[in-house]
């Protein structure tokens, strides 16, 4: 089968791959109809490898090597493991990404994106950017009469919702999305849904449109605009009530920071590679609270995912920048998103 295969920094082959084996007893062997790139491959591609096991197993899953990319996918069921129930061949299903043992007592808390054994489809065993792909089928859900256009934003929108879930905003509060890529403007999306007012921040004009098509009331160029002076402004002086910071630059960051009103929220989703020396007075003089972001919960963001999805499919419509094939991910996936000219999500379609 063709694959798209990450063998270390800025390459990236689109090669003919092994196909999957027969799918184990607690699998389903999905044939892709649709995959996405996630700013985490992009990540791995121009500056990794962060978490792509290359040079040593990983201690979860056991991979070393080469690796298929993918983490976002739809697909058909082609193969169905023995003790598999709740699935035919002929299904269309999303997975999620992550795989978790059940067991451990984060797994038994619920909190499966912090399982001890913990490891992601797509970055640490091969994923979705191929003609087939085996997954677990406990991370795998039905997406009905929904369209695999539609439903390749779940495993993103999942992300988000995560993310929207733990920032405890109500209708009301002011929050500001820093960073409109994959999992920022779904997330702004689900903001309006539950009628938040949302500020947008990012620095490509394309990515503010849409994020005003998703229902921002308030958007920022911060490319030509201080956007912390524009916050306090669009906020009588106050600050936001909440900011979501899904960028990962330290830019994002400082303006988090400064642009949090006192007794606010910071809600960290994007990955900080660089040193982010934060002020710790202001934190706690103003009693400001950051916390952190990690993934989805499969049970619960999943299927929550999938049913916005249903009653508000522009929010993918909206998210999605580009369709191409799966012969042109370097250039016009991969390149596209690291270059900045992406709006959105790249889509593969098989």
């Amino acid at each position: 089968m063709l694959a798209a295969v990450y063998h270390g920094r800025r390459d990236v082959r689109v090669q003919e791959w092994p196909d999957p084996p027969s799918p184990a007893p607690h699998e389903l062997q999905l044939e892709i109809l649709r995959a996405s790139i996630c700013g985490t491959d992009v990540d791995e591609f121009t500056s990794g490898p962060h978490l792509i096991p290359i040079d040593a197993p990983h201690p979860a899953s056991g991979h070393v090597g080469p690796l298929v990319l993918g983490h976002e996918m739809v697909g058909r069921v082609a193969g169905v493991g023995a003790d598999v129930t709740g699935f035919a061949v002929g299904d269309v299903v999303v997975p999620g990404s992550g795989v978790s043992c059940g067991t451990c007592r984060w797994c038994r808390a619920g909190r499966t994106n912090l399982c001890a054994t913990y490891y992601t489809v797509g970055l640490h065993v091969d994923g979705g950017l191929a003609e087939r792909v085996n997954v677990p089928a406990r991370i795998s859900r039905s997406i009905g009469d929904a369209s695999p256009d539609v439903a390749i934003m779940a495993q993103p929108l999942a992300v988000a919702l995560h993310a929207v879930r733990g920032s405890e905003a109500e209708a009301g509060a002011t929050v500001v999305v820093i960073g409109l890529g994959g999992i920022g403007l779904p997330a702004l999306a689900a903001f309006t849904a539950r009628g938040v007012e949302t500020i947008a921040v990012d620095v490509s004009p394309a990515r503010l449109d849409a994020a005003k098509r998703s229902g921002a009331s308030v958007l920022i160029d911060a490319s030509r605009q201080d956007a912390v002076a524009e916050i306090r402004r669009a906020t009588g002086g106050n600050g936001a009530d909440i900011v979501l910071e899904t960028s990962g630059v330290p830019q994002g960051l400082a303006t988090a920071m400064n642009a949090v009103s006192r007794g606010g929220h910071i809600r960290l989703v994007g990955l900080h590679r660089d040193p982010s020396p934060l002020n710790l007075t202001r934190l706690v003089l103003d009693e400001i609270r950051i916390s952190t972001s990690k993934v989805h919960i499969c049970d619960q963001d999943l299927p929550e995912a999938m049913a916005l999805l249903k009653e508000h499919p522009h929010i993918a419509s909206t998210s999605i920048d580009a369709v191409i094939p799966l012969a042109d991910v370097v250039p016009d996936g991969l390149e596209r998103m690291a270059s900045g000219r992406a709006t959105g999500k790249v889509v593969v379609m098989f």
